[in-house]
């Protein structure tokens, strides 16, 4: 009789793919995952200065605004990050944009040249909001920010971002925790 291997899953009862979870897990303790941990303090609510931010960019296929291929984008851009003399800094911003079928994705970088094709320096200012944005609520959350910075800065945003800080591993613990970032460019 062969051996039962125990195969974890996710939260809708699907195979969990070997890759996404660390080789040093037992079946005893729940997997732990990279996902950033920001307090709420620190983000929610905040004015950032952009001025000296930079992001490796690309875009990715969403299927009616839902992002697809999310892990081979982050690889993706992280080898983008590596080609341009940049490092991914821990706990990197990795945000996307709006878009109906395709949509943009930006990941933090330092030390990248500039005049590059794929560096993104967006400077203006960020205004952020963090909230639990089970499905469902991240439409109208993202719309409420918009109008909150709007009625902040006189304007509505030059771009919002979404920076899903969860993952298919830690979201329903997490609560789905998710930054919205109202983005201006230049001065106000």
């Amino acid at each position: 009789m062969t051996e039962r291997k125990r195969i974890p899953l996710d939260e809708k009862g699907m195979p969990v793919r070997k890759e996404d979870v660390p080789e040093d897990v037992t079946d005893d303790e729940p997997a732990e995952c990279g996902c950033p941990r920001l307090e709420k303090e620190d983000w929610d609510g905040v004015e950032s200065d952009w001025s000296d931010i930079a992001f490796v960019k690309t875009t990715t296929a969403a299927v009616l605004g839902i992002p697809v291929g999310y892990d081979a984008v982050k690889t993706e851009l992280r080898k983008k990050a590596e080609a341009v003399g940049g490092t991914v800094p821990e706990d990197a911003m990795l945000l996307n944009g709006a878009g109906r079928f395709r949509r943009p994705v930006l990941l933090e970088v330092e030390g990248a040249i500039d005049g590059v094709k794929d560096i993104e320096r967006p400077g203006g200012v960020a205004f952020t909001r963090m909230f639990d944005a089970p499905w469902g609520k991240l439409p109208k959350l993202a719309e409420a920010t918009e109008k909150q910075a709007a009625e902040k800065y006189g304007r509505k945003p030059d771009a919002v971002w979404l920076w899903y800080l969860t993952c298919r591993h830690c979201s329903r613990e997490r609560n789905f925790e998710t930054l919205i970032v109202a983005h201006y460019r230049g001065a106000l």
